[in-house]
């Protein structure tokens, strides 16, 4: 057998005994299973993951407000929930998710991956520069570094000023941060000494970005490389799911999906038919060692695009080409035009004369409209003729005319997580 065809039989046996295991035992999926009429001893894997019901977050959602506060895709009695952590809401009402020790510890061991595919050892010095609430991502990536080894260095509750004079003081190798945060120390540092922003002097020799979509967006991650001199490393993960997958050092710009500990399935999005290699679909997962608050046939919201085959890095894992490339929900039609946040940054951020930048979809009339505010960096050209160029390549990228305005210096907002630089204002 080849190395994916042991994969998948390994999986296949860890999904049954998953089914079996909670059914019965966990509330939320033994209706689910009722509902779809299934019997968990007649299946067998992985012929028949697609007869499995697909879960929702609007489920989930649902599922909490009917039986607060956590709902009850439970499979352990309750006092044996260690860990709380809950999503960011930026697409809606927030999740509370809960977690066992043992539950915990797998998606340590999913985070132990991302570091293994950075080549991120305890020969490193690992910095945290965010607040430590309830955002789940960092929380597991402090623990798991901690766990391999690693000098974990937290730097929550300070200014980007302290964080900076920390990084200079102890030097670490990594940076654990959204790539918003990335750039936004750039800004900062660069403001602290009045000059362009540029860190490629320090210690700090790789990123690790998660919790948006520019880690894999070609010109943000450029901007980043450039000014820190060092090396992006994209992860992508979702509270409700785990650390679901990572980019490893010898191929740039595509995310393993840990086949090791999650199923993956590439659906198209809105019905349960599978997409082949190559075409843009929703990616739907099952995550096979969280099971006091397992998931299974999970629609992401993820847009991705599958590669399959064995990697540089020596992973048979199925590859995300391009890493997270939309998602679903974010999708707005302004004139008739499908527009993603995504595409509106990569076209904003190819022009480093650009600081910070604010698009807003707003209504006019029976239509909705796109506009996009921008403050210019330090030492930028005019701004008529940047304002110029940016529009050109907003109407060539997107095919609409996007009408743009110069905003002053520290007009927009900054964000150490995840931003909002994509407004509805409907």
């Amino acid at each position: 057998m080849t190395n994916g065809q042991v994969l998948a039989s390994r999986s296949a046996d860890r999904l049954a005994a998953l089914i079996r295991q909670i059914y019965g035992t966990n509330p939320f999926y033994t209706r689910k299973l009722d509902a779809a009429g299934i019997d968990p001893a007649a299946l067998t894997f992985p012929r028949d993951l697609a007869a499995l019901p697909l879960t929702t977050k609007r489920e989930l959602i649902d599922d909490q407000q009917t039986s607060p506060p956590w709902g009850t895709n439970l499979s352990e009695p309750v006092d044996r929930y260690t860990r709380y952590n809950q999503t960011s809401s930026t697409t809606g009402s927030p999740l509370r998710w809960v977690d066992t020790n043992e539950s915990w510890q797998w998606m340590l061991e999913c985070w132990k991956a991302v570091y293994a595919g950075a080549h991120v050892d305890e020969h490193d010095r690992i910095f945290f520069p965010f607040s430590f609430g309830p955002f789940l991502g960092f929380w597991t990536a402090f623990e798991a570094g901690c766990q391999i080894g690693a000098h974990c260095i937290p730097a929550g509750g300070m200014s980007s000023q302290v964080r900076l004079s920390m990084i200079e003081t102890l030097r670490p190798t990594v940076i654990c941060c959204t790539p918003t945060y990335a750039l936004r120390l750039l800004e900062v540092a660069g403001e602290m000494r009045g000059r362009a922003a540029d860190l490629s002097a320090s210690s700090v020799r790789m990123l690790i970005v998660a919790g948006e979509a520019g880690g894999s967006i070609a010109s943000t991650r450029r901007r980043i490389e450039t000014g820190w001199g060092a090396r992006v490393i994209d992860h992508h993960g979702l509270t409700e799911v785990g650390p679901i997958s990572f980019e490893c050092w010898e191929s740039p710009g595509a995310l393993h999906v840990n086949e090791a500990e999650y199923i993956c399935e590439i659906l198209e999005p809105g019905s349960d038919r599978p997409v082949a290699d190559g075409e843009r679909g929703e990616l739907v997962v099952t995550n096979l060692g969280r099971t006091a608050s397992p998931l299974i046939r999970y629609r992401t919201g993820d847009l991705v695009m599958r590669r399959s085959g064995p990697c540089a890095c020596g992973r048979s894992f199925t590859r995300l080409e391009g890493g997270i490339l939309a998602r679903a929900d974010d999708m707005v039609n302004v004139r008739g035009v499908n527009v993603y946040p995504s595409a509106v940054e990569s076209v904003v951020r190819r022009f480093t004369e650009v600081g910070e930048y604010r698009a807003t979809v707003s209504a006019q009339g029976a239509l909705r409209e796109l506009s996009v505010e921008i403050e210019l960096s330090p030492g930028a050209g005019g701004p008529t003729d940047v304002a110029r160029r940016v529009t050109d390549a907003l109407r060539e990228s997107l095919g609409l005319a996007v009408p743009l305005r110069v905003v002053a210096a520290n007009t927009l907002p900054r964000f150490e997580l995840k931003a909002r630089r994509f407004v509805i204002a409907d």
